[in-house]
């Protein structure tokens, strides 16, 4: 598997969403829209934003607590904002790159899944579709015709590309305007591959879409995974699962080194989308020094 960057476009006003503020940074079920996004693609090897010149406070805010590179600020249209996201990412030199609305919070892990597996797979870019199911009309005045439906699709985000590929296409189209990334890639003659969407990934456009995604996210359960390790030391006792186990050895760690509920607490926080246990309670700091892990959790 190659290197996955993701690249998560939070630039835009979003004025037709009410609430003061842009819509990315209001809340949902508690928490806001951004960080719901950002917590869906942290399984990827590194989460680039670019935002808005005037919202370094609300971004600040929105994601507290989050391990996140510096984000980049965008460009007037959000062409110019893209390349400017994927121009950070030159030193990660990663192998692929998905592209991401911000106010698209409810993206699964499946539907990633089926982008990355379709780079993986040789294509150069990659776009989730559904077919567009509504009849269609066009209207003239007053007069309506019908408009053929047949290969007609809706485009959603992520789009994932070859990184490369994809940053000298920005290169070449500086300041042409172009309706998303697709369409960047069209014009430079890259492979694009469709895979399904999902119904559930909706963009917040209207106030009311509030209301929507918070229906659909009454419904889903929110995963993580932990992992710990902790070589063995001089001792008599390891703790596991906040029980003292006698043993010849004990588990070298800054706290009591517990790694069950080091990596229960790593696993809750992946489910909130809220860095790791290493953000939270550094071995920097002296508080947890041989501490109980139980804290922690």
């Amino acid at each position: 598997m190659g290197k996955i960057a993701s690249l998560i476009v939070a630039g835009g006003r979003g004025v037709r969403a009410g609430g003061g503020m842009p819509k990315q940074y209001r809340s949902l079920l508690g928490r806001p829209v951004l960080a719901w996004t950002i917590g869906a693609f942290r399984g990827t090897d590194v989460v680039q934003l670019v935002i808005g010149a005037e919202d370094g406070e609300a971004f600040a805010t929105a994601t507290a607590g989050l391990a996140l590179p510096a984000p980049v600020t965008g460009g007037p249209n959000r062409q110019d904002s893209v390349r400017l996201g994927l121009e950070a990412l030159v030193a990660e030199a990663p192998d692929f790159v998905l592209i991401h609305d911000a106010a698209r919070p409810l993206v699964s892990p499946a539907l990633i899944g089926r982008v990355v597996a379709a780079l993986e797979g040789g294509a150069d870019a990659v776009v989730p579709v559904l077919p567009v199911t509504d009849a269609l009309k066009r209207a003239d005045g007053e007069a309506l015709t019908n408009v053929s439906r047949e290969g007609l699709y809706r485009a959603q985000t992520p789009q994932g590309f070859r990184f490369n590929a994809i940053l000298a296409a920005h290169r070449a189209q500086m300041g042409e305007a172009a309706v998303d990334d697709i369409a960047i890639a069209e014009k430079a003659g890259l492979k694009i591959t469709t895979v399904a969407g999902d119904e559930a990934n909706m963009k917040i456009t209207a106030a009311e879409d509030f209301a929507h995604a918070e229906r659909l996210m009454g419904g889903q359960s929110r995963t993580g995974m932990g992992f710990d390790a902790h070589r063995f030391g001089e001792g008599d006792h390891v703790w596991l699962c906040g029980l003292k186990i006698a043993h010849s050895a004990g588990l070298i760690g800054h706290s009591d080194a517990d790694a069950g509920l080091h990596a229960l607490t790593d696993a809750i926080l992946g489910a909130l989308g809220n860095g790791d246990i290493g953000l939270h309670f550094p071995p920097t700091d002296e508080r947890w020094r041989g501490a109980s892990s139980d804290k922690f959790l």
